[in-house]
């Protein structure tokens, strides 16, 4: 499962419990049941992002301010681990990580 579904999937569950709002915007999907393919429309809930995804888009989160949700998503590792031929050599891998996630109304534009 890729960030993107994980974090979908989350928000989805989150907003049926009442702690994000809906976007106003809907979607379509293909299920597959016992019957076979099957399509669902829903709302999507608003984004949600994490500390790092926020700062990277030109937000900060606002102080005192704390994660709506935490669970885990992919996180990619580029450790170096030595050298051949004179160049690096990187040991890249996947992990799972909790990440901690704030809404939109829970950042500020970052001060230039």
């Amino acid at each position: 499962m890729t960030n993107a579904m994980i974090i979908l999937e989350n928000s989805l569950r989150l907003m049926d419990e009442g702690i994000l709002k809906g976007s106003g915007e809907r979607i379509t999907y293909k299920v597959i049941t016992d019957n076979g393919e099957e399509e669902r429309e829903v709302e999507m809930p608003e984004p949600i992002h994490t500390f790092a995804e926020w700062k990277r888009r030109g937000f900060s989160v606002k102080k005192g301010e704390h994660a709506i949700a935490s669970f885990v998503i992919w996180k990619y590792s580029d450790r170096k681990v030595g050298e051949v031929d004179g160049e690096e050599v990187e040991d890249g891998r996947m992990f799972l990580k909790k990440a901690h996630f704030f809404t939109a109304a829970q950042v500020e534009p970052l001060k230039a």
